[in-house]
């Protein structure tokens, strides 16, 4: 903070007239000075006290040494004699100085903090932004002062200057759907093998069945969530030959007997910890004979309990999802349908083995 001083040296003046014969002499002082006849000296002439309206507009007046200066009130300045200082709480806009008995005055003019008086002695504000600025990023001149901000993707040390990298990904747990990146002044999203990123945080399942040939030709590529799987195009074994896609017929009755006429394969992904209960296959009869009531019941594949076969109709069942399924993890489940007619002394019955494929992430 620059402070302004001014030094002046005058002196005093005592005049003495010489008068005429018979006339008594006479004695006359500076301008701002009167003669003092006990003393036998000239003495200040306080002008605060005795001109009115000395000063305008709200100015402090301020008695000087032969003479006065009008003062801001909000202002400060320090008057120094020589081996002495007095404080008082104006500033000078034109200030107006006359000496004190050949004595050296000082006045210099202080500032608040964050200001600096100019060439008119007015306090000014200082911008601390320039030239150099102190702030390691951002920097805002305020009067009296300034303040330091960072760039998006920072935050202010605690020296209020310097600026240091946020970790976004410490905000929530939700900046991602799989796993967030931080990064200086950033932050990224990638997704695990077998997705892709969609947008700037969600995962996508990559269809790895339609981006290239990766199972054999005898083979059939099954996508799921995060991966796939390479099932054979035929999966029949005797007695049983292929018949339809995924389709298995017994051709021989003294060969199949105590098997189902038919197998049916079908494939279904699921993502891990799906919320439950929760209906994830339907199963149907292709073929509707009069007078003939069907049953439907998990054959095989259930030792855990996680699967419920719910009964819709008279041709059609619900599989139901009972427990959470964490993956990455395969499910084999047969699925019956026995189809009989009491009347007729009639039974027949049809499988389905379903393939539950559970992928390893929750999306």
């Amino acid at each position: 903070m620059k402070t302004l001083q001014v030094f002046l040296h005058l002196s005093l003046l005592l005049f003495k007239v010489a008068a005429q014969p018979d006339e008594p002499v006479t004695y006359s002082c500076t301008e701002g000075y009167e003669f003092n006849m006990e003393e036998q000296e000239c003495k200040d002439i306080n002008e605060c006290e005795t001109l009115p309206d000395a000063c305008k507009g709200g100015m402090g007046c301020i008695n000087h040494y032969g003479g006065y200066f009008c003062l801001p009130q909000n202002a400060q300045i320090i008057i120094s004699n020589v081996g002495e200082e007095v404080t008082t709480t104006t500033q000078p806009p034109h200030p107006h100085f006359i000496p004190n008995n050949n004595q050296d005055r000082m006045i210099s003019v202080q500032c608040p903090i964050g200001f600096t008086a100019d060439e008119f002695n007015y306090c000014r504000d200082v911008n601390e932004c320039a030239p150099s600025s102190p702030c390691q990023h951002l920097c805002y001149n305020v009067p009296g002062s300034y303040m330091c901000q960072c760039e998006q993707g920072y935050e202010l040390s605690a020296d209020q200057l310097s600026c240091h990298d946020a970790d976004e990904c410490l905000l929530s747990s939700y900046m991602c759907q799989w796993q967030c990146v931080n990064q200086p002044g950033s932050y990224s999203c990638v997704c695990p093998e077998g997705y892709q990123l969609q947008g700037t945080r969600m995962c996508q399942d990559i269809n790895e069945c339609e981006t290239g040939p990766n199972c054999r030709e005898d083979q059939v590529c099954w996508n799921y969530f995060g991966g796939y799987r390479c099932y054979p195009r035929n999966p029949c074994h005797e007695p049983y030959i292929q018949t339809g896609e995924g389709r298995c017929s017994c051709q021989s009755l003294s060969e199949c007997r105590g098997l189902p006429p038919s197998i049916v394969y079908k494939y279904m992904s699921i993502t891990s910890e799906r919320a439950v209960p929760a209906d994830i296959f339907q199963i149907q009869a292709t073929s509707v004979f009069p007078n003939m009531h069907n049953t439907f019941r998990i054959k095989a594949g259930n030792e855990e309990g996680q699967f419920f076969l719910r009964r819709s109709n008279n041709v059609s069942a619900m599989l139901v999802m009972t427990h959470p399924l964490m993956g990455p993890r395969e499910h084999v489940l047969d699925l019956e349908m026995v189809t009989q007619n009491s009347a007729l002394s009639y039974r027949s019955s049809s499988l389905l083995r379903l393939t539950i494929i559970v992928g390893p992430y929750a999306f």
